[in-house]
């Protein structure tokens, strides 16, 4: 699907409703943009809800780690923070 948008004076587009229905962009979505090497521009819908949280605990070739381990973690970052409020 091509589409166009206009810039308005204070720098803002407005998505055509087709593009928006078909991406799930509504009031309060997020959008990266980046600037391609050619000229163009990238315009990527950012994750919202519970699946902005994908991949957040996972790093490729981190050895995987237990809920202990990650509640140990939370603890020790949750305890340093609050000594240095202190």
């Amino acid at each position: 699907m091509s589409s166009t948008a206009t810039v308005s004076d204070k720098g803002q587009i407005t998505l055509p409703k087709q593009l928006r229905d078909q991406l799930g962009i509504g009031p309060g979505s997020r959008l990266a943009l980046s600037v391609l090497a050619d000229g163009g521009l990238r315009v990527q819908l950012l994750a919202t809800g519970s699946s902005a949280l994908a991949g957040l605990l996972a790093r490729p070739g981190d050895a995987t780690r237990s809920l202990a381990d990650m509640d140990a973690a939370v603890t020790s970052a949750v305890t340093g923070r609050a000594r240095r409020q202190r």
